[in-house]
């Protein structure tokens, strides 16, 4: 009897971190749309969840990678913003103009009451950048630290994308090619990801189909795994209901 109770007790104690990991799994900090061309002028929508119960958000830092001269952003009621630039080792020029500095890093901080951003929650941070000329072929990553009420920090610079908590990122393609947002990591793509061509269906209308990747296996699996344990817990049950009963009748 005891052995049968402490494998329940594995069993449930598995189940929810199962299901705690497919939930952290899925709230990924990402930038829409992930894919703009070299040289395009585009807005960014940095999508920020909260996910510390008890708790809302009260700092986004966002670190940029080289190569961004300059940023507007969105008012965001209840954030303020602080733009912090780095000088260029090598000055460049433009349009007649010198450019010293570019984007480092740009900081959101909770000022409240408004746009409070507790756990279930999320928040966009709309961005308008000119993408880097030189940037086709690479995924750019935005590292991130988010910080918490409760005093929790989560740092959001993870190369891999299988990482627990990867940088968000875009894909830059070619210059003159389409600003999509290509379903797959919700973190973002990797390098040269983009929608396939346009096909003709039945109807004879065009279709486009998007790339797929190893986000939808991974969470056809997280289901597989948690249907599984749920599956054990329900057949241990029953086998320890069915024990008592045999030996309350004996």
């Amino acid at each position: 009897m005891k052995t049968i109770n402490k494998i329940i007790l594995f069993a449930a104690c598995a189940t929810i971190a199962l299901l705690t990991y497919a939930t952290s799994a899925l709230a990924h900090i990402s930038i829409h749309p992930n894919t703009v061309p070299a040289g395009a002028f585009a807005t960014l929508n940095v999508r920020v969840p909260a996910e510390q119960q008890g708790a809302h958000m009260t700092k986004v830092d966002v670190l940029f990678p080289a190569g961004f001269s300059d940023v507007d952003y969105e008012a965001v009621p209840g954030w303020s913003v602080n733009v912090i630039e780095r000088k260029l080792a090598t000055p460049l020029h433009s349009d007649g103009e010198t450019i010293n500095s570019e984007i480092a890093q740009l900081v959101w901080t909770w000022t409240g009451p408004l746009g409070e951003v507790s756990d279930g929650q999320f928040i966009q941070l709309p961005l308008s950048v000119a993408i880097p000329s030189d940037a086709a072929g690479k995924a750019l990553e935005f590292r991130t630290v988010q910080s918490y009420s409760d005093g929790q920090v989560v740092h959001w610079i993870e190369p891999s994308l299988d990482d627990e908590h990867p940088s968000p990122r875009i894909n830059v393609t070619a210059k003159g090619g389409a600003i999509e947002d290509v379903a797959g990591d919700e973190a973002g793509p990797v390098a040269g990801q983009t929608s396939a061509a346009p096909s003709t269906g039945a109807t004879g209308k065009a279709t486009t189909s998007t790339s797929s990747n190893s986000g939808a296996s991974k969470g056809l699996a997280l289901a597989a795994l948690i249907v599984g344990a749920l599956a054990l817990i329900t057949a241990l049950f029953t086998l320890l209901s069915t024990r008592r009963r045999r030996e309350a009748r004996a």
